[in-house]
């Protein structure tokens, strides 16, 4: 199983038959190679939405129609985008689990905010989730943007998962010593990939407190592009 960051929220995740790219923000991503795009995105099988901000959605559909692949998230998004934009879709909604070339994703709560741009202004997207995504023998948990919430309790004992994609650059979704306090007291993670971090001056530029926090757990500050093998 291999999982390598795409800057800001964006992960490729491959896993079981599948390779899951998740919230692939890529065209103007200031953390991401634009001559790097097909590298990124190749052999992808789906593309997974947690919520319909710009700096996650923004190339979801285009991706989705250059590879022929659907776009699966919570049904309200995912529905409205495949009207629009003419991609196949897999919708589903919090709870419900879906098996993707052998990688079954749950998913779960968050706490955030979704919409998309309107002529008006911002339009709502339906709400925003993370996933559990399990397969190869690990369960992985991506938060989404996110702050702390007490349903991480009862996510950590039911879903159990060794691996943590965490949103930490606060500003916008929890910090570093949030999510760290979050993952401490929740969690039973082997391993800990913050993200939603270095994007902009207004978030935390690296994980020195997360590291500092969770003594034991590794934790890996991911460089893009550079697959992290489990």
């Amino acid at each position: 199983m291999q999982i390598t960051w795409l800057g800001h929220s964006g992960f490729r995740i491959e896993i079981e038959g599948a390779t899951l790219l998740i919230d692939p923000w890529l065209t103007g991503n200031p953390m991401f190679p634009a001559d790097r795009r097909d590298e990124a995105i190749r052999g992808a099988t789906h593309v997974l939405l947690t919520h319909g901000h710009g700096d996650h959605s923004a190339d979801a559909t285009s991706i989705c129609k250059e590879l022929g692949i659907p776009l699966v998230g919570i049904y309200d998004l995912v529905s409205y985008l495949e009207s629009r934009d003419g991609v196949a879709a897999i919708g589903f909604n919090k709870g419900g689990t879906v098996d993707l070339a052998g990688a079954r994703v749950t998913m779960v709560n968050a706490v955030h905010s979704s919409t998309l741009p309107g002529e008006a202004g911002p339009v709502a997207a339906g709400s925003e989730a993370g996933f559990m995504i399990a397969g190869e023998g690990h369960t992985i948990y991506v938060s989404g943007d996110t702050d702390i919430m007490a349903d991480m309790q009862w996510m950590g004992e039911y879903h159990a998962p060794t691996i943590g994609i965490l949103a930490a650059g606060g500003h916008y979704t929890m910090d570093m010593k949030r999510a760290a306090w979050a993952a401490r007291r929740y969690f039973n993670f082997r391993a800990v990939i913050p993200c939603h971090y270095r994007t902009f001056g207004a978030l935390e530029q690296d994980a020195t407190e997360m590291v500092v926090a969770l003594p034991g757990v590794q934790v890996i500050e991911p460089q893009v592009l550079d697959p992290i093998s489990f």
